[in-house]
């Protein structure tokens, strides 16, 4: 009894609910982390430029991050609704805090019912760059509109050479699998496309099937087993087909996991294929979690921030919670995304255990470091400290 009591005292005590728009058309602004102050707790938000946190009490300070915009902080107060239009970081106009306690405040709240709202005035509306100087998308009027630069694209696939194996006897290959290439191909033919022929990966559409593969045998880590056949492109040839199947594990011994899923929920991810399809495949992971297990999760859009911190596995509701709450909107500054999911995961590391971040992304960033070389060497030294990357995307 007294352990229940302890965890209920521990748990946020007061709802913070509001809306971020723009200053000159009052247009809700989507995207925006909104977290508090000196804790790991956060959110953004939605599709309507409103948000709902639960804070630890009324000494709470709320701080809202959007990309190209200033930094803002609002101490919550006894608020229960808090109304804030933020400032473009060219503005040398300084941030005005007023207290709107009156039936006018239904003018300023778009239509909403009329609350009591504490006002951060003065901001800009949104636009966001990438590196190119390209407009990512404006906000008009009372939706925001994403505008959809194709920046889908190819790693230029070379074919390897013949190689005599009388004077290259060793060959080595990677026991990674990937077989993105598949589905990928697979929506280019539904959509009645033909796939670039940088998309297709030989090697990624023949891991995508099972082969039903027999078990190693003792303590060996995996069996091998081969196919030989005739090419049939060419008489001469022949295919050898190099199969491996690793022992699995049983789910009781796997090692624990610290896991961060690192979430893109930039504009570009609003598509039904896209953030819900992604939403819809974590959950089937959190449902495989134990109590052992544990998640945290970092988004990304005009800025990155925390919506869930690190949680155990059987934690499973307000697990699932935090990923429905998760909207599309705003530029992708993965490179500060990245960065905070690294450090969640290096304060909750678990010693011999499976420390790794899940990345899932739609594209590049184009905020903050986005290098391919930088993330390189980002993701190296953090490899060798024992946090891994998976991506998916």
């Amino acid at each position: 009894m007294v352990m229940v009591i302890s965890l209920a005292l521990n748990l946020p005590d007061k709802t913070v609910k509001g809306i971020v728009v723009s200053n000159d058309k009052g247009t809700p602004l989507s995207g925006v982390m909104v977290e508090e102050k000196g804790r790991i707790n956060g959110t953004i938000t939605d599709s309507k430029g409103e948000f709902e946190l639960m804070v630890k009490d009324e000494n709470a300070t709320l701080v809202f991050k959007y990309s190209g915009f200033k930094t803002q902080e609002i101490k919550v107060g006894k608020e229960v609704w808090i109304y804030v239009k933020m400032i473009q970081k060219i503005s040398n106009e300084p941030i005005e805090l007023i207290e709107v306690e009156d039936e006018s405040a239904e003018e300023l709240i778009l239509g909403h019912p009329k609350r009591n709202w504490k006002r951060a005035d003065k901001m800009a509306s949104p636009a966001s760059y990438n590196g190119a100087g390209r407009q990512q998308y404006q906000s008009s009027g009372d939706n925001q509109n994403y505008q959809d630069w194709n920046t889908e694209n190819y790693a230029t696939i070379h074919e390897n050479i013949f190689l005599e194996p009388t004077k290259n006897p060793l060959s080595t290959f990677s026991i990674d699998v990937d077989a993105a290439s598949y589905s990928n191909i697979r929506r280019f033919i539904n959509n009645g496309q033909n796939p670039p022929k940088d998309a297709v990966r030989i090697e990624e559409m023949v891991n995508y099937f099972k082969y039903e593969y027999r078990q190693p045998d003792g303590e060996d880590p995996f069996a091998i087993y081969t196919e030989l056949s005739h090419a049939p492109w060419n008489e001469k040839h022949k295919l050898l087909k190099i199969g491996l199947q690793g022992k699995e594990i049983p789910k009781e011994n796997l090692p624990a996991s610290n896991l961060v899923f690192l979430l893109d929920v930039s504009g570009s991810m609003s598509d039904f294929n896209k953030l819900p399809l992604l939403k819809s495949s974590f959950k089937l992971l959190v449902n495989e979690l134990r109590p052992e297990d544990r998640v945290a999760i970092v988004v990304y859009a005009g800025a990155a921030g925390v919506v869930l911190p690190s949680t155990p596995g059987n934690q499973k509701e307000i697990i699932m919670e935090s990923l429905d709450r998760l909207q599309a909107g705003g530029s992708t500054a993965g490179g500060a995304g990245i960065k905070l999911a690294y450090k969640i995961a290096k304060d909750y590391f678990i010693e011999g255990g499976n420390n790794r971040i899940i990345l899932a992304t739609d594209g590049d960033f184009n905020i903050g470091e986005s290098s391919d070389a930088g993330m390189e060497r980002l993701i190296e030294q953090k490899r060798n400290e024992g946090v891994f990357l998976t991506v998916l995307g």
